[in-house]
């Protein structure tokens, strides 16, 4: 249809960005899990903003799916620890394994999910793992584990 035809008064002026929902489980630390319903409640009120609706229910699923993880002092890695690891050349690594919607790598928390994520779950101080990226794989080396 030409645009001469379309009635400006009713066009659809933005379309909201849905988020996507991953299909891994929704793993999260009790931090992540206030966060996500900080977030929520912010969201809940009577906005009629598309992009705003669209988070309304993203946050919404998120939080009704959640599996909250407390991390134990078992020697394994897993959900909620700082792990510290080196790589072959001795460069030395520390992060936290967290839910993916309470991933930020700036501040070291890092999606459960991942590459490295996975590589690093379930071991153990002393296990050399492999993260697998993109630019080849890296054997790391695990040196300390602590529960946040």
């Amino acid at each position: 249809m030409s645009r001469a035809f379309v009635n400006e008064d009713h066009a659809q002026v933005s379309q909201a960005a849905e988020r996507r929902v991953s299909d891994q489980p929704n793993h999260v630390t009790p931090r992540g899990l206030e966060l996500l319903q900080t977030r929520l409640r912010a969201l809940q009120g009577s906005d009629t903003d598309p992009q705003r609706l669209a988070d309304l229910h993203y946050f919404t699923q998120r939080v009704q799916s959640a599996q909250v993880v407390n991390a134990a002092d078992n020697g394994k890695v897993q959900i909620g620890c700082w792990v510290t690891f080196s790589d072959p050349e001795g460069n030395e690594q520390r992060v936290c394994l967290v839910g993916e919607d309470e991933a930020d790598a700036a501040q070291g928390l890092i999606n459960w999910g991942s590459p490295l994520g996975r590589a690093l779950i379930g071991a153990q101080v002393g296990d050399e793992v492999v993260w697998k990226r993109p630019v080849g794989d890296l054997p790391i080396e695990i040196i300390d584990i602590a529960t946040a």
